[in-house]
């Protein structure tokens, strides 16, 4: 496939993970309303404290404020969306690695000077096909936001599910990938961490502060390596 139709194939598919995400990210604010069950809360009441003859629990009943053929339908709608997301953001990684390689081989000087991000820049870079072919190798996506809790640590400094992780921290590339971001989150709990996400096709700067809250961890969000 030649360059341009690599390119073109790129910028299509981003443009599919963007309208999955946005899908994605609607189900997810449905579903974790202030009340509402959640993407993986339990439907039916907390389990009867009432035992038969022969001991045996009695399993509680299905909430009755809650609508549970939706909120399955929208669960599964979900998981289906997810693994959608899941191969496309890899074959967009592949068209990345690809574009990146035939770049480097004809002007590599060129390459290497615009894969560089400023570091006055803490916006989005320019949307376009130019932009991606032209990132470095320390510019590829590792790992991705799979799922995050909406008043977080993470969320409230600016990660959004979906968000494919360049850098955290010290962290950008290597083996041992899922210990390390844990060990770079939990050495800087209250300290900001530098961190370089690609979203929407381009590179978006932030800084996150691990913290205690009233969820699980110190970010409140989950990483999976690409």
């Amino acid at each position: 496939m030649v360059a341009a139709d690599l390119k073109a194939e790129t910028m299509s598919l981003i443009e599919q993970s963007d309208a999955i995400e946005s899908e994605m990210n609607s189900i997810i604010h449905r579903l974790s309303q202030p009340g509402g069950p959640g993407i993986s809360g339990s439907l039916v009441d907390s389990e009867a404290n009432i035992f038969s003859l022969c001991f045996q629990r009695i399993p509680g009943f299905p909430r009755a404020d809650f609508d549970i053929p939706v909120i399955h339908a929208q669960r599964q709608r979900l998981s289906e969306l997810r693994n959608d997301y899941d191969k496309i953001t890899d074959r967009i990684s592949e068209h990345l690695r690809t574009l990146h390689s035939a770049k480097l081989s004809p002007n590599k000087s060129a390459a290497s000077k615009s894969s560089v991000l400023p570091a006055s820049l803490h916006g989005v870079l320019p949307k376009d096909a130019s932009s991606l072919a032209t990132m470095g190798s320390t510019s590829l996506p590792f790992a991705i936001v799979d799922e995050i809790a909406d008043v977080s640590p993470a969320a409230e400094d600016g990660l959004q599910l979906g968000d494919q992780i360049v850098k955290f921290g010290n962290v950008e590339s290597g083996d041992n990938l899922l210990s390390r971001l844990a060990s770079e989150g939990q050495s800087n709990q209250g300290n900001q961490v530098p961190t370089t996400v690609l979203r929407q096709g381009g590179l978006v700067n932030l800084n996150v502060t691990p913290r205690s809250w009233n969820g699980r961890g110190l970010l409140g969000c989950h990483f999976r390596i690409l």
